[in-house]
């Protein structure tokens, strides 16, 4: 693989993280997809075939055309933290994915800098495609899945986000607390579904056993924080050029309001930090000579 690649997506940091637009090394990595759940059924929620198609899954085709996405949100976390993520697994409809199994091994922490493991990417053929989503829509629960699921025994937990846009279906399912499955949870059947979903797609290069390609951002989401004076790290400001004025809240009123600004790759350089593809937070600058920290 070494076709550029634009995607519709941001990982941020405290300053800067992982990428809305970027390229893949060169490789020739092969992504998993489960075994087909059987023959498309309006008992299990799979889409039938389209009239003329032998037992295709219609979906979009353009590279920046998510047709299958899981994330997290919320939970008991610093506002940083939630910021600064991004999904945790998305599917184009050319077949490319973006994603990062979040429950590898962390990057060592650079002092008070905490970097972030970069996004993988890897292409998936039609057939892929096809058995991922059958998946998705059958064994993985989506098909015959409601907005929400609730669980009102746990707090200060996640919530799972399910998107899918595919076979005629544009639905997002969220589901708080999944995997915290405790005595008497409603749904439990549906919650397994999910939960099976989920561990395939966090784990889709199975733990790396599968080649993929690091998927290097060309650009990035800087996040401007208030600090305090006195980090044993701190850095001058390193952006003559950039005041701290061109960080500016996002027009997004369901986006964090916290300040933000693009960032190049030779911005994000400047800062000194390596690795910094995957994304980074805490990293603290003393303000240009605003008598200020951030």
């Amino acid at each position: 693989m070494s076709m550029p690649l634009r995607w519709p997506m941001l990982a941020a940091v405290v300053l800067v993280v992982a990428g809305c637009g970027g390229t893949a090394a060169s490789g020739s990595p092969t992504p998993s997809a489960p075994p087909s759940s059987g023959p498309s059924s309006s008992a299990t929620g799979v889409p039938s075939a389209t009239p003329g198609t032998v037992g295709a899954i219609d979906h979009a085709t353009g590279a920046s055309d998510v047709i299958l996405r899981y994330d997290e949100t919320g939970g008991f976390v610093p506002m940083e933290w939630s910021a600064s993520s991004a999904p945790i697994f998305t599917l184009y409809g050319d077949g490319t994915i973006v994603f990062r199994d979040s429950r590898q091994e962390r990057v060592a922490p650079i002092g008070s800098i905490r970097p972030f493991n970069p996004f993988r990417t890897a292409r998936m053929s039609e057939p892929q495609i096809q058995s991922l989503l059958e998946f998705a829509f059958g064994a993985g629960g989506l098909g015959t899945a409601r907005p929400k699921y609730a669980n009102d025994m746990v707090a200060d937990a996640t919530d799972a986000v399910f998107t899918i846009n595919a076979g005629g279906v544009a639905k997002i399912v969220s589901v708080y607390a999944l995997g915290i499955e405790t005595n008497g949870v409603a749904d439990l059947a549906a919650r397994r579904a999910f939960a099976r979903l989920r561990d395939h797609l966090v784990d889709i290069d199975q733990g790396g056993s599968i080649p993929t390609d690091v998927y290097a951002p060309d650009r990035y989401r800087a996040i401007l924080l208030e600090g305090q004076p006195g980090a044993p790290d701190q850095r001058a400001w390193p952006w003559p050029a950039i005041p701290t004025a061109a960080f500016v809240a996002p027009a997004d009123p369901n986006s964090p309001q916290l300040p933000t600004r693009v960032m190049t790759i030779a911005e994000v350089e400047r800062l000194g930090i390596a690795p910094y593809q995957g994304g980074f937070v805490g990293l603290p600058l003393a303000g240009p000579g605003d008598g200020k920290f951030y």
